[in-house]
């Protein structure tokens, strides 16, 4: 979707979708505030068990692999380290490709800042092979690399669960991957899609979440289901997967924040210059 536009509709990185808006916040697309994908992402950083990196301030001068510059997961994970833990986005060097595969290339086009320093990897290189064999210290990947599961390199959060906790209780942030994005003519000559798909997922999130924890027989394949539920309930509320503009405004402003300030977005976008004004009151189904 982001390189070839050949959807009429599709789930979209939020990042990429502020990539693609100019200085009016135009561009070909146009996002819905509903988000498919949502994920804390302490548990998505990864190092080397022999770097000598044990805690956040120990990043400052290596050299960190992430699958692309601009995915929102390290879009998340850069704002987070350097405004909680003291690591400014600069002060890390920053390698770009596949994790398990070669050849992955930014999907959408990069002008970042020149104290920023980003290069690819070889066409042959993994990211995930990389980290194992020392030529990066870290990585910042929103999917789990394959030498984790083989114990061959360490989270730098081991007690992930804890933090990311501690840290919604402190920012009451449930940080938002990705949105759902029609092209702008498909929007522009349809006008009413924007709230239709609004609260047709809507309909569905709501859908999603009943019965959730019923131990009568389990929605989900997860044996204790119903006792993971009650404990997310316990720190983020019982309504804890929003939909809306307006009720995550302080999510999109912090990660549109950290977007400009990495040298991203073009500027500090506000909340209502990014849905079509139809969709920013609340839709109830």
């Amino acid at each position: 979707m982001a390189r070839f536009q050949e959807f009429d509709a599709a789930e979209l990185s939020f990042s990429s979708y502020l990539l693609t808006l100019d200085d009016n916040a135009e561009g070909p697309f146009v996002a819905l505030p509903v988000y498919p994908s949502r994920a804390f992402r302490h548990s998505g950083i990864y190092v080397n068990t022999n770097s000598g990196i044990t805690k956040p301030q120990d990043l400052v001068g290596r050299i960190v692999g992430v699958p692309e510059y601009q995915v929102t997961a390290a879009v998340w994970i850069r704002g987070i380290l350097a405004e909680h833990h003291g690591v400014p986005v600069n002060a890390v060097r920053y390698r770009t490709g596949g994790l398990h595969q070669s050849g992955r290339v930014e999907k959408v086009k990069l002008d970042l800042p020149t104290d920023v320093e980003v290069q690819p990897i070889g066409p042959d290189q993994t990211l995930a092979d990389m980290l194992v064999n020392g030529e990066i210290d870290a990585l910042y990947s929103p999917r789990t690399p394959a030498p984790f599961t083989e114990g061959k390199v360490e989270r730098l959060f081991p007690n992930f669960r804890e933090a990311e906790a501690a840290y919604f209780t402190q920012t009451g942030i449930f940080p938002i991957m990705h949105v759902i994005a029609l092209r702008r003519d498909v929007y522009q000559a349809n006008r009413w899609l924007a709230r239709s798909l609004v609260k047709a997922f809507e309909a569905a999130r709501t859908e999603a979440l009943k019965g959730i924890d019923e131990t009568a027989a389990l929605r989900y394949m997860l044996p204790w289901l119903a006792d993971e539920v009650a404990r997310t309930r316990a720190v983020l509320g019982t309504d804890y997967w929003t939909y809306g503009a307006e009720q995550n405004r302080h999510t999109i402003e912090t990660l549109v924040g950290y977007s400009q300030n990495q040298g991203l977005a073009r500027r500090r976008f506000q909340l209502e210059e990014l849905f079509p004004p139809e969709t920013l009151d609340e839709v109830r189904v």
